[in-house]
């Protein structure tokens, strides 16, 4: 399992190197927008999608079934992805959620609850953009499966949209930390566990050809 994860970093660090640029950009426009959270949720919904692309490497230089004569079980292949997936969701989470509270105390106007709604909502986002699109696309490969990609794209401009109609200006005071809002993360996260579930259960009925 290190191995995989190791295979999936140093892929991360030669392939991706664009996500870090657009996620430093998206982090700084944050900063000097002015209710948008496009470019509040955008790296998020970034890092979420990397273990799609990973995959696409994959299957593009057939790791998927050189993989097969290797000490690794479909599940390990699988938990893998999730797993450096969750990672960059939870590093994006952090750099995200201090820059928006260092500019909400620059502004003199962080308030707790507001900011726990807001890195609520991007832990939502962050897990959905990855527990969507990876069942399908361990089912039916890369390119069948990339209709789930284009999901996520519409839901995070949905939800950005919404959040930003929700904050007024900046950070209002529409929606606070609730019980329901806390069982929407909470289901958030079990869509991933549910997600991590099917998709070990899809790729171990797959015919890797």
């Amino acid at each position: 399992m290190k191995g995989l994860l190791l295979k999936d970093w140093y892929m991360m660090k030669m392939y991706c190197k664009s996500y870090h640029f657009i996620a430093v950009v998206f982090v700084a426009l944050s900063l000097v927008s002015n209710g948008n959270m496009f470019f509040v949720f955008y790296p998020c919904l970034l890092c979420g999608m990397i273990p799609v692309n990973l995959l696409g490497y994959d299957e593009r230089s057939r790791w998927m079934q050189y993989s097969g004569t290797m000490p690794y079980t479909k599940a390990q292949i699988v938990s893998g992805k999730y797993v450096i997936g969750l990672l960059a969701q939870l590093t994006i989470l952090l750099v995200m959620g201090v820059a928006q509270a260092v500019k909400m105390m620059i502004a003199g106007n962080f308030v707790l609850g507001e900011f726990v709604v807001l890195v609520l909502l991007m832990l939502i986002v962050s897990t959905l953009t990855s527990s969507i699109p990876l069942p399908f696309i361990f089912k039916l490969g890369v390119e069948k499966g990339r209709t789930a990609y284009y999901v996520m794209i519409g839901f995070v401009c949905g939800a950005s949209v919404l959040a930003s109609s929700l904050f007024e200006g900046y950070f209002g005071t529409d929606i606070k930390p609730n019980l329901v809002l806390a069982i929407l993360a909470v289901v958030g996260i079990g869509i991933y566990i549910f997600s991590w579930y099917m998709s070990i259960v899809f790729y171990k009925k797959r015919e890797i050809q």
